[in-house]
């Protein structure tokens, strides 16, 4: 469809950049990203609940670390691949040093975990083991195990099924080792009882005051007995196998994408194991045939002495009524863009808007959807879905729209990883109700973030387009920070038209106005927004470069920030999660400094800016600087060319990199730390939560778009 990846010449500059000691492993990097999440649920500042909440997060991060990228780096390991990254390092380096890095990890989450159930345990919140429980509470347990958990259990006999069932990854399991109660003779036999995930993880039990929560694995384990009538109990052993989930599926080859990617998906549960946990204490037996079973090297089996898969605790972390403990409330704010009872296509007809979530409602992007879907006038809707929530209103505003006889084209992103199923889902759905449903282009995920609406109005056909830096999802909208941006500039309708008629089937990409698309446009406009910097510098008035994304992982576009650095150009980057580069090296990027920021809100925005010689520039989008989004992906990098928001945007990104409560400091060994401190604290999301409560205030409390009630969990 002509969208092969054109070669583009790479940056201006001088020098040799190719040195691995000037770039940090990838996946190193990310697992500091990690070790971020890990300090927040250290950190005795917050409440216990939001403490739990990030060490939950810690494991649900590493799950898909391994399920990604260490099944990525097996694969090429078993394929005999030598070839070193960027950093210098082999597939099978990388291996070793990930393991070492990960049990570090790992041990240091179980000891917090330990930790701060304990100070709950001091507020009334009591997470038991079965040897903690009173009489009472045993006969509770015991009749809630034969009424509630017994029934649905199925216990697999390893040994005598052939072949033996796959045992599927990320799931909790007992296993047993047994023996005939009536014949001591008789051959040993190893049982495997899967915890059953549908009941949650953890069993209320009575108690006198506060909260009693026993797992459930533990009431599995303590009356397993009862699963195997005849049967003695030798020893048990609690397991969790991870394995490779990277789900690849060849477009170009698949007559039928949908169908492709749904196989795909149940055979990612039959991929081979790439990491084994099991409990401390487990019966040595067991674990022996655990570890044969799951053909791994002692490196890839963990051994976690207190909860094992540790992302159960947002169970109790969501648990209603235990405030107290909990971070306060920061409910969304009216947008400050939009007035009291002003219609919504009059006000974005007269000026852009500049949403920022989640401190601004995500409420007129829902509300502008089901307008759309209603207004006799509007003609087409056009949007791309790439994550969208359980229950999603956006989807059902297009559904509406389709059925009420409008032309709704929907791009349904199928591969977009462990969102497959949902969004196979919706996309069924939407052909139900008459909307065209595309897939993409082949060899390519779309990744841009777009909506555009065409309506009739009095003295023209008007357009009205949506940008954004975040999915069309409600509920991730009051959890991520993201900015969106509502316009009916004509060159950016244009282009936005343009791009929609790209995936639905124009051969060839026309030249774009003021949007930029990925493949082939966003690296190129990067690099010469770097270069104009480098031109434009001066002793006096040297360049500037502030950019706020998600990862650095391209080395083009580091090679690129390195020799503007060597030019005197002053770079400033708030990259929340993988930096390759390496800031402060001497003659290299002594210019660069690279901060992360980590707390309640996952920063997601792409933000940047550049100086340009005193005429400033701002682009929002959908891309990181990594090689996938810039060559691989289907992505729109656009500006905000009204001046008001572009100031507002550069002030958002000021208070980001401003930032000395929350944000870490990358050093030229790719450790962080914090950040000093110097003058009066700033908190930057607490100072936009603070700035969009002030704004709300200074329109005298008129809201017109109420904020969304927070999503269940």
């Amino acid at each position: 469809m002509g969208m092969e990846s054109k070669t583009i010449a790479g940056p201006k500059g001088r020098g040799d950049l190719t040195d691995p000691a000037l770039y940090i492993n990838r996946e190193l990097s990310w697992l500091e990203f990690n070790d971020r999440v890990l300090r927040e649920g250290l950190n005795e500042d917050l409440p216990l609940l939001e403490r739990l909440k990030f060490l939950a997060i810690v494991s649900s991060n590493l799950d898909e670390f391994f399920m990604v990228r260490v099944a990525g780096l097996k694969q090429q390991q078993a394929a005999g691949v030598r070839k070193r990254d960027v950093s210098g390092l082999t597939p099978a380096q990388q291996l070793a040093r990930i393991a070492a890095r990960v049990k570090r990890m790992v041990d240091e989450q179980t000891e917090a975990v330990r930790r701060v159930t304990e100070a709950l345990a001091a507020n009334g919140v009591r997470l038991l083991r079965t040897a903690d429980l009173t009489p009472t509470q045993q006969r509770f347990a015991r009749s809630h195990f034969e009424s509630e958990v017994l029934p649905i259990l199925t216990p697999l006999a390893m040994q005598e099924l052939t072949p033996p069932p796959v045992l599927p990854g990320c799931e909790l399991m007992l296993a047993v080792r047994t023996a005939a109660a009536d014949d001591e003779q008789a051959p040993q036999r190893i049982v495997v009882v899967p915890v059953p995930a549908a009941l949650g993880r953890f069993v209320s039990l009575p108690g006198e005051e506060g909260v009693y929560l026993l797992g459930l694995e533990d009431l599995l384990a303590a009356h397993v007995g009862q699963v195997l009538p005849g049967r003695r109990v030798l020893g048990t052993a609690l397991f969790r196998p991870t394995r490779d989930a990277d789900v690849a599926v060849d477009d170009d080859a698949a007559a039928d994408l949908l169908e492709a990617l749904e196989r795909a998906v149940d055979e990612r549960l039959r991929r081979c194991p790439v990491r084994l946990e099991v409990r401390a204490g487990a019966d040595a037996e067991l674990r022996r045939w655990l570890v044969e079973q799951a053909a791994l090297p002692p490196e890839d089996v963990y051994e976690i002495d207190g909860l094992l898969d540790a992302k159960a605790l947002w169970e109790v972390a969501l648990r209603p009524g235990l405030e107290k403990l909990k971070v306060a409330d920061w409910p969304p704010q009216p947008p400050r863009d939009l007035d009291e009872g002003e219609d919504i296509w009059q006000a974005v007809q007269e000026r852009d808007v500049l949403l920022l979530h989640p401190y601004e409602s995500f409420e007129p992007v829902v509300r502008l959807m089901e307008a759309a879907a209603d207004d006799p006038n509007v003609l087409a809707i056009k949007q791309t879905l790439y994550r969208t929530s359980g229950e999603s209103a956006i989807v059902g505003a297009l559904e509406r729209a389709a059925r009420n006889g409008k032309q709704v084209v929907a791009l349904v992103e199928l591969r977009a990883r462990f969102d497959e199923k949902r969004n196979i889902g919706w996309a069924r759905r939407l052909e139900d109700a008459g909307a065209l449903v595309i897939y993409g282009i082949a060899g390519y995920k779309t990744h841009a973030k777009a909506l555009l609406i065409v309506r009739r109005e009095p003295q023209r056909i008007r357009r009205y387009v949506h940008l954004a830096t975040g999915n069309y999802n409600e509920k991730t909208a009051r959890l991520y920070s993201d900015l969106g941006l509502l316009t009916c500039d004509n060159d950016v309708a244009a282009d936005a038209s343009a791009f929609f008629n790209l995936l639905t089937g124009l051969s060839e990409q026309v030249g774009w106005t003021k949007l930029r698309i990925a493949p082939g446009g966003i690296r190129g406009r990067f690099y010469e927004l770097i270069d104009r910097e480098v031109e434009l510098s001066t002793p006096a008035e040297p360049g500037l470069i502030l950019a706020k994304l998600n990862s650095l992982q391209d080395k083009g576009i580091c090679r690129a920030l390195y020799r503007a650095s060597q030019a005197g150009v002053r770079i400033r980057l708030n990259v929340r999660g993988i930096c390759i580069l390496r800031p402060g090296v001497p003659g290299v990027s002594d210019n660069i400094e690279v901060v992360s920021i980590i707390d309640r809100y996952l920063e997601h925005s792409r933000i940047f800016y550049f100086r340009n010689g005193g005429h400033e520039e701002v682009y929002l989008g959908s891309a990181d600087w990594m090689s996938r989004n810039l060559d691989k992906r289907l992505e729109i990098l656009f500006p905000l060319l009204d001046e008001r928001l572009r100031q507002r945007a550069i002030g958002y990104l000021k208070t980001f990199l401003a930032d000395n409560v929350k944000a870490r400091r990358l050093l030229p060994d790719g450790t962080y730390v914090p950040v000093e401190r110097t003058g009066e604290p700033l908190r930057a999301q607490e100072e936009l939560q603070r700035q969009a409560v002030e704004a709300a205030k200074a329109a005298k409390g008129q809201i017109r778009f109420r904020p969304l009630t927070r999503p269940s969990e």
